[in-house]
């Protein structure tokens, strides 16, 4: 008796191979714009995103953000045990609403909210700082407009009076929600808002004047004391009534623990509401932002939802709807693992390591330090001379060791200012600061034996007309400007995609 045995089909073949790169997926095109006709084994797709994902940046050495890109294994098993519950469903995950409740009495406690025994603070957990923004933006402009309506006012040109260096979702708000947006423009050497010209600014239809504690640019904490006290002034003499926001994004999980008698938050009679990033030094992977207002006054009751068909009625103020719990769980793991001991330890490490840093740019002799002792731990610097190479050279360089460190020039007017920042972290110690300034250095000494690509006919730039017979010679300042301009159109043309 003969038996046979049926041919094996190929795919059933490949089906049976260990080895994903003994398959035919590897040699086949990877679907990009459009679903494939078939479906692809589980380990073929894994390993083929896990390839294209190695040309990513490593996340640890991405100087260039302040988002957290390290926690412990514990905090991440609890997220992992967490990314299937749907924030939104309150009543179904009673215990989840109830830590993002203890994390917005522990951040409104943390800012001197003026909260009795009791008294439960007025906050909510959002999508990063962007959306905190909008609905501290949205709260503000309701009051303004219910007020203006009492009074029988127009109440159709509301204004927010910012700095230039805001961070895009700023503009974001103003341009969704038609408020415009009025920015006090920066100048040489003073690269955050000014008080007093934001004050100038102010006028009836000012919804709020939005401070930074923590520049996107420098790291620079803004003067929120004075500008309460001009505003105070202000208000006396005009009966407006202008309030403040406090964008502390990156500077409300540092200033409580290394500065605890600045006065910026709720201390301070004008801040109405206060927004922080949980992902930044909050120390939670992306992406959670939190809001608290001061009290239950500050935010209008109608900008407030009743939904019941989750199970019970539940009150909400938010743009987004469903969302991760994950990132919330997070937040109240670092508050109950590390306390007020252990930030203050991790941000002391920060500024230990920023310090580190600058004495090693410094040793070179080539850069001027542009960032403040008091702020953030960010180290941002210019180069002296950028007659030869700029910045951003050394940007593109530093990429082949590795690291990750953003070139940018300064926002109005001090645009002809162009820079290198480093952001640093919890995860970025003692020997990495070194190491970033011994790569510095190389890079800094190969330009130098490189032929110059800043001249004017490298950059494009059309000279100066001169008259007849006048030789053209730049100062060194208006030579670093045109460079500047050349190379922000340079790497702005390389941006793809939407932020």
């Amino acid at each position: 008796m003969v038996i046979t045995s049926a041919a094996t089909h190929p795919d059933e073949q490949d089906e049976c191979l260990s080895s994903t790169f003994a398959s035919r997926y590897v040699r086949q095109p990877i679907p990009r714009y459009k679903l494939p006709d078939n479906s692809v084994p589980k380990d073929a797709a894994y390993q083929l995103i896990n390839d294209e994902l190695m040309l990513d940046g490593l996340p640890r050495l991405n100087l260039a953000s302040f988002v957290t890109t390290w926690m412990e294994p514990e905090c991440e098993k609890l997220i992992m045990a967490s990314l299937n519950k749907n924030y939104v469903d309150m009543d179904e995950y009673p215990v989840t609403t109830e830590l993002q409740n203890r994390c917005v009495n522990i951040i409104a406690n943390l800012f001197h909210a003026p909260l009795s025994e009791q008294e439960t603070a007025v906050g909510v957990g959002t999508v990063g700082s962007s959306e905190a923004i909008m609905l501290a933006g949205l709260a503000f402009k309701r009051k303004w407009q219910t007020k203006r309506k009492a009074e029988g006012k127009p109440y159709d040109k509301p204004n927010i009076v910012t700095g230039a260096n805001v961070q895009v979702c700023w503009e974001k708000f103003a341009r969704y929600f038609e408020v415009e947006l009025k920015e006090v423009k920066l100048s040489e050497d003073y690269y955050v808002m000014d008080p007093v010209k934001a004050v100038e600014l102010v006028d009836e239809n000012t919804i709020c004047v939005a401070a930074i504690l923590g520049s996107t640019m420098t790291g620079e904490f803004e003067d929120v004391k004075l500008l309460n006290e001009l505003l105070t002034e202000k208000n006396k003499e005009t009966g407006w009534g202008t309030e403040i926001h406090v964008d502390a994004a990156s500077g409300g999980f540092i200033a409580p623990f290394l500065y605890p008698d600045l006065e910026w938050d709720f201390r301070l009679p004008l801040v109405k509401s206060i927004n922080v990033s949980g992902h930044k030094y909050g120390l939670v992977y992306p992406g959670v932002g939190w809001v608290v207002w001061k009290t239950k006054e500050d935010l209008p009751d109608e900008l407030i939802f009743h939904i019941n068909y989750l199970g019970s009625d539940q009150p909400t103020f938010t743009l987004n709807f469903s969302k991760g719990s994950s990132q919330i769980i997070a937040q109240y793991y670092q508050f109950i693992r590390l306390g007020f001991e252990g930030y203050k330890n991790i941000m002391e490490n920060c500024w230990a390591n920023a310090r580190t840093l600058r004495k090693g740019i410094e040793k070179i002799g080539r850069f001027n330090i542009i960032s403040k002792d008091i702020g953030v731990p960010v180290l941002a610097f210019s180069l002296k001379d950028s007659s030869k190479h700029t910045v951003f050279e050394i940007s593109d360089e530093l990429r082949k060791y590795g690291w990750i460190v953003p070139a940018y020039t300064m926002p109005p007017d001090a645009e002809k200012i162009a820079i290198l920042r480093v952001v640093v972290r919890e995860d970025f110690n003692h020997g990495l600061a070194e190491r970033l300034a011994a790569d510095i250095d190389r890079v800094v000494k190969l330009l130098d034996t490189l032929p110059s690509l800043n001249t004017t006919n490298a950059a494009h730039v059309t000279p100066i007309p001169a008259e007849p017979n006048e030789k053209v010679k730049k100062s060194e300042k208006e030579t670093q400007r045109e460079v500047a301009v050349y190379w922000k159109r340079f790497v702005e043309g390389k941006k793809l995609g939407a932020c």
